[in-house]
């Protein structure tokens, strides 16, 4: 069994099969819930979650939500990645574009794929965008769910 360190919330469950070594509500507090320590848990280790070295989550920011939905289905249309999530709140983005400082509204991709769809999930998203240099931030994923990463295999 391994021990993690996870914030407690006194009078809950701990995370999924993991075993609170804090049972009862916290005295600083007074109030069950109410709790910020840092409690230990142990959990049983499963191969629920596998390695992920293969896999990224890829960060696009669009102009306006068209580009941003024109984008998401052309990409998950042609494999390159197997599922696109659009924030629909805008951000506000603060750079420096051609010697000025710029801000702008934008929209926001998480695009799911693997390391082989990378270089043409790029290409695709640059033949699509409206900006001249779009930002394509790629973040390796570390570790996920095996049944989720195993779909994202399977639909790219």
């Amino acid at each position: 069994m391994a021990s993690y360190s996870i914030p407690s919330f006194c009078g809950t469950e701990a995370p999924r099969g993991a075993v609170c070594r804090q049972s009862r509500a916290c005295s600083l507090s007074g109030i069950a819930g109410a709790c910020d320590r840092t409690t230990k848990i142990r959990r049983r280790e499963t191969h629920h979650v596998k390695p992920a070295e293969k896999y990224f989550l890829v960060l696009v920011t669009c102009a306006n939500p068209i580009q941003a939905k024109l984008i998401a289905r052309s990409v998950v249309e042609k494999r390159l990645a197997a599922c696109v999530s659009i924030l629909r709140s805008p951000i506000e983005s603060h750079y420096r574009w051609q010697g000025k400082i710029e801000k702008a509204r934008e929209g926001l991709l998480l695009i799911k794929t693997t390391a082989r769809k990378l270089g043409g999930l790029e290409r695709e998203v640059k033949r699509l965008h409206s900006y001249e240099n779009p930002e394509f931030i790629a973040l390796p994923i570390a570790a996920g769910s095996k049944t989720y990463l195993d779909w994202l295999d399977e639909s790219t």
